[in-house]
């Protein structure tokens, strides 16, 4: 069995992330101080196996999405995820691309609200990573695999969602998810991920098709949602979308009132967490 350069890249920068900055809990004995691998893959989205043949040197060309994820789990800078591409035998994304790398500081700031629900998503609002409050409230995404983890596509393809709409407040609330999607393809024409997304959806989706074609344009704005939550029922939080420029990343924080029965339910929803809260997709 021959290590590969990658593989002692991955194990490298394994060691050096402490469970404690990733937001995970130390439990137990450690022989080492950096992650376990089952960690890493709870962290990334990926199975424990082809975590532990990438570091052995039995698979050696990971997809970019699996990169990218590793690069989050393993709290890269800039440079350090480029490195990783070109290990990978990848071309790093480049500026045509839609941004999907968390720069540290957003990563830290996702860390520290672990009373808060928060998500990051792309521009595209394809949701990158949501810590376990974000799971909690709106069920956990872990699952979830391409376009399923797009706020455009499960909105327009009906996929279910906790949200509750009142039919007044739906159809601005769809034409703001078209217009800031094409305010994205404007920056990023050439995305070859970005224009598939939007011809799935003109070709399955009449409502956005409608849309689209009306050339609808301005900006998602924040809004107070209502989820329905299984365990606890309907709760009406303000949802603030705060706009990272530089790296052209949206983070969705959900609140409430202090002292009001939404935040006694968000609470609730705290101490329960995502146990036993797992749904059929």
């Amino acid at each position: 069995m021959t290590v590969t350069e990658l593989g002692q890249a991955l194990r490298r920068w394994r060691d050096r992330v402490s469970p404690e900055a990733a937001g995970l809990p130390l439990g137990g004995h450690r022989r080492a101080a950096g992650l376990r691998r089952e960690e890493l893959a709870l962290l990334a989205g990926i199975s424990v196996d082809y975590i532990t043949r990438l570091e052995q040197g039995r698979a050696a060309h990971p997809s970019g999405q699996v990169v990218e994820a590793l690069a989050r789990a393993l709290r890269l800078s800039s440079d350090e995820r480029a490195h990783l591409f070109r290990l990978a035998e990848l071309v790093p994304p480049g500026p045509d691309v839609v941004p999907a790398y968390i720069t540290p500081s957003v990563q830290r700031l996702l860390d520290r609200l672990v009373d808060t629900p928060v998500g990051v998503s792309d521009a595209a609002m394809t949701l990158l990573v949501a810590n376990p409050m974000y799971a909690a409230l709106m069920g956990d995404p872990s699952g979830l695999r391409g376009f399923e983890r797009n706020g455009v596509w499960r909105n327009f393809m009906g996929v279910p969602s906790r949200v509750r709409h009142a039919p007044q407040e739906l159809p601005a609330f769809e034409a703001g998810m078209v217009a800031e999607l094409r305010a994205t393809a404007v920056r990023y024409p050439t995305d070859r991920q970005l224009r598939r997304l939007i011809t799935e959806l003109r070709t399955h989706s009449r409502r956005f098709a409608e849309l689209w074609d009306a050339g609808v344009v301005g900006r998602l704005q924040a809004s107070r949602k209502t989820i329905e939550h299984p365990q606890v029922g309907l709760l009406t939080l303000d949802c603030d979308l705060l706009r990272v420029e530089e790296n052209d990343l949206h983070i969705l924080v959900y609140s409430a009132e202090p002292g009001t029965e939404a935040a006694e339910k968000l609470d609730l929803i705290s101490v329960v967490g995502t146990q036993s809260l797992a749904e059929k997709r």
